[in-house]
């Protein structure tokens, strides 16, 4: 290995390690636990590391990250197709334990919310909204036109808003508690 290749190496590892906080959340925003979304974020870093050589240096890691993780994640959902669902909660409630703080409550109808979105527009949200991606990089991440994604963030939010009972912004800005139940559900 040259001088050069090293450098490469090294500044891919380090990109690839500062891309670890948020390709866990937007797993854990897919699987919905935290122990399948570590594996999921495994098998992407080893997926991106055996891959290297087809990553273009100087173009946007982050999104060539997601994208492997969002295939990975539909290749094993397909792969499980057998396994029972359990898609409005009543197995997981369950095994949940009571939350102490009117917080926690907050986060667990959000999450539940954020479920019953359809799978197009809780990815659109989750990267936009959570992730920070722009409009046209979740589009690229998604293999969609910007314009599906905008509408498919807008939806979510509109369907978001209606199930939790939330009106809309009148200042035309961001309800502060909505920055901090975002953070609290995506572990930022």
């Amino acid at each position: 290995m040259n001088r050069e290749d090293e450098i490469d190496d090294r500044g891919f590892k380090r990109d690839l390690l500062a891309s670890l906080p948020n390709l866990r959340a937007f797993a854990v925003s897919l699987t919905g636990r935290h122990d399948k979304a570590d594996d999921l974020v495994q098998d992407t870093i080893m997926k991106a590391w055996a891959n290297q050589s087809s990553f273009t240096a100087g173009t946007n890691m982050r999104a060539w990250l997601f994208t492997i993780l969002r295939n990975e994640f539909y290749s094993q959902m397909r792969k499980r197709g057998r396994e029972v669902q359990d898609s409005d909660g009543l197995f997981s409630e369950r095994f949940s334990v009571h939350p102490e703080q009117y917080g926690r409550l907050d986060l667990q109808d959000f999450r539940k919310a954020l479920d019953k979105l359809p799978d197009d527009q809780r990815e659109a949200i989750i990267l936009v909204g959570a992730a920070g991606f722009a409009y046209e990089e979740a589009a690229a991440i998604c293999g969609c036109a910007v314009g599906t994604i905008k509408s498919r963030v807008s939806r979510a939010r509109a369907r978001l808003q209606e199930l939790l009972g939330v009106s809309g912004e009148s200042d035309y800005g961001p309800d502060p508690g909505d920055a901090a139940i975002t953070s609290r559900a995506f572990g930022s």
